[in-house]
């Protein structure tokens, strides 16, 4: 089946479509292409915390914000081994290690880097990387490690982008994926929302994602956690039918793709995300923390996945699917 190829006039069509009749739509074109109730757990871990030179206007880790994220240096081998146990154990299928670099630098730390992708992929979890920019070598020696998949969010729209940020162009994220997608890795692409951006804004992130080719296998929607210290410490909290209506088009408009229930969760009712999870969200992140913002404790999602009849999606199971097929 082709992709279709998406006006931002269509997408903004879908996004404005009554939010019952959206949800409807989305839980469709949901159960076409994915099993009905499976959620992957993912476990994001901060390998490397703050001293980020970069200006995310979102960030708690950029340096020149005052918050109360405290610089660690990057974690030993041994210590990311036994969170990824833990992880495993807790009913992740993905591990996601974080570092707060602009961009990778062939050094000691990305050879450390390496030996930790080696280390979790050796337990059956499906390893993602987000550390900022990287060149198509060094995405190739990741992909040799046995990395999965690479994260590099475009966060918003084209339009809106130079409004959050200044020290990474645009240009620079698409390069990236570009880079991450020529070393045969899957791409982890999304953003978030509730930074001041217009509907316009929301519509143009997922006209950009829709884009590219082949499709991210990942889109995270996070919704924005102001923290204090950060130009975006004001902002006031995602309506959760926001989050929601965000999901279902992005559904629509990816139909293959895993839409990740992201940043934000802690402050979503159950009721809140069993809506997200009709819309067509089937990923989460457990955890207490995602990077450095706090996430629902791992019992309660746990009592969320029994009460809603969720099930989690075990390791490489779309690669399975797909060397079956072929």
């Amino acid at each position: 089946m082709s992709i279709k190829n998406w006006t931002k006039e269509e997408i903004m069509e879908v996004y404005n479509t009554p939010l019952m009749e959206l949800i409807y739509r989305a839980s469709e074109v949901h159960k076409q292409h994915h099993t009905i109730g499976e959620v992957q757990i993912s476990s994001l871990l901060s390998i490397k915390t703050g001293g980020c030179p970069e200006d995310c206007a979102y960030c708690p880790q950029a340096a020149r914000y005052h918050t109360e994220v405290k610089v660690h240096k990057l974690m030993s081998v041994p210590e990311v081994s036994e969170a990824a146990d833990n992880a495993k154990a807790g009913g992740a299928s993905r591990m996601c290690l974080g570092a707060a670099w602009r961009e990778v630098r062939d050094n000691k730390d990305f050879d450390k880097v390496l030996d930790m992708v080696k280390t979790i992929n050796s337990k059956g979890l499906e390893v993602c990387a987000t550390l900022g920019m990287v060149t198509e070598d060094q995405a190739k020696k990741l992909a040799e490690a046995g990395l999965y998949a690479y994260n590099h969010n475009i966060d918003t729209s084209e339009e809106n982008y130079n409004n959050i940020i200044s020290t990474r162009t645009y240009d620079d994220r698409l390069n990236t994926i570009d880079n991450v997608r020529k070393a045969g890795l899957t791409v982890c692409s999304g953003g978030i929302i509730g930074m001041g951006e217009s509907e316009k804004d929301r519509v143009g992130m997922l006209y950009t994602l829709s884009l590219l080719r082949p499709q991210p296998e990942s889109v995270p929607i996070n919704a924005l956690v102001a923290v204090e210290g950060t130009p975006l410490e004001d902002q006031p909290p995602v309506p959760i039918w926001d989050m929601v209506r965000m999901i279902a088009t992005a559904r629509i408009v990816l139909p293959k793709t895993a839409v990740r229930l992201s940043a934000g969760r802690l402050s979503m009712s159950m009721e809140g995300q069993a809506l997200c999870f009709m819309a067509g969200a089937n990923s989460i992140f457990a955890g207490e923390k995602l990077l450095t913002t706090p996430n629902p404790l791992y019992n309660q999602d746990m009592e969320m996945f029994r009460i809603l009849g969720l099930t989690s999606k075990k390791a490489f199971a779309d690669v399975k699917a797909e060397e079956v097929a072929g």
